[in-house]
């Protein structure tokens, strides 16, 4: 099963996200990290690593970030990462919110890594008004 890491500036904002996602992927792994070290706004390539090898066992890792220097702190973790983790880690270009929720649908139905990136991805052009 694929695992799934949000990446947010507030660590708050983080679990919100994961504990939405979760309500729709139980049993999916999914990790929320955010904010620094003494807990003020921001991110952390050290935390976003070790968060990425909390759930490295599973059958890739999808990483969503919410802006700017999260991306380049979250490539920053990918470029620590083992060789062999690296090659099932994938950073999507998804809203956090919209994109960890359909994330964790296709997680929760066995879809592969690709597919769960794609379909994340999608939930930026999602309508929410009709």
């Amino acid at each position: 099963m694929v695992g799934i890491v949000i990446i947010s500036h507030s660590l708050k904002a983080a679990e919100g996200i994961k504990e939405i996602a979760q309500q729709m992927g139980r049993e999916v792994p999914i990790v929320a990290v955010g904010g620094t070290e003494d807990g003020d706004l921001g991110t952390d390539p050290l935390a976003i690593k070790e968060a990425i090898e909390s759930i490295g066992e599973t059958d890739g890792v999808l990483l969503l970030v919410d802006l700017g220097s999260a991306v380049m702190n979250t490539q920053l973790a990918i470029d620590m990462l083992q060789d062999e983790l690296q090659k099932r880690v994938v950073l999507c270009n998804a809203p956090i919110l919209e994109g960890a929720v359909v994330a964790a649908v296709e997680a929760a139905m066995g879809h592969t890594l690709a597919q769960v990136k794609r379909a994340a991805e999608e939930a930026g052009q999602m309508e929410k008004l009709l």
